[in-house]
């Protein structure tokens, strides 16, 4: 199950745009270590693993249809090394970090295999207090072409968002892992938004 080397190293390139502070090869290199935590719980590990890869890919906090576009170079550069099935639920992965929804009509496999990718992909909203907040921090800094009084107001949605979930994360595997932490850090976030 290896990636190509030259995709691996176009990819890097990618990470190391100037605009990322969070979305770079240090978020891919903390979710490939909770993906390989989790050996065991994938059914269909190839397919999830090259989205782990290329779910941030394309990052301009800019543009609304990151995600698509994303998906989009897996399917272009992904083609000659994953088989059209493994491909299409890589794509659809991916496209699926736009609401971090599951979306309907999954195989129940795919249905967790998803599910799992979605929380490991928020699982920094359960990392310890520093990791939190230098992910906060980060955030800011890719969002620095935004005003701070409508980046306090967009940045508060969005947690809130999360706040709000009865649960955070999809399975027992992420809840039992992360949702405590994150509803501390989710609170203590937008206490200081509110203060």
């Amino acid at each position: 199950m290896m990636i190509p080397t030259e995709l691996i190293e176009g990819l890097k390139a990618r990470y190391a745009e100037p605009q990322r502070h969070y979305h770079t090869w240090d978020h891919i290199e903390a979710l490939k270590r909770h993906f390989d935590s989790l050996d065991g719980h994938w059914h269909r590990p190839e397919p999830v693993l090259w989205a782990l890869y290329w779910h941030d890919a394309i990052y301009d906090p800019t543009r609304p249809d990151n995600e698509e576009l994303s998906a989009q170079l897996l399917e272009e550069e992904g083609a000659a090394h994953l088989g059209a099935d493994d491909l299409a639920f890589a794509t659809e992965i991916i496209r699926a970090t736009a609401k971090h929804e599951v979306p309907e009509g999954l195989s129940d496999d795919n249905r967790a295999d998803l599910s799992l990718f979605l929380d490991i992909d928020l699982s920094i909203l359960g990392a310890p207090e520093p990791v939190f907040d230098q992910y906060e921090v980060n955030v800011r800094m890719e969002y620095a072409f935004v005003p701070e009084e409508d980046f306090r107001t967009g940045r508060a949605k969005v947690l809130k968002s999360f706040a709000d979930r009865p649960a955070i994360y999809f399975t027992g595997e992420g809840q039992s892992r992360w949702d405590a932490q994150a509803r501390r850090n989710l609170a203590r976030s937008l206490a200081q938004r509110n203060a």
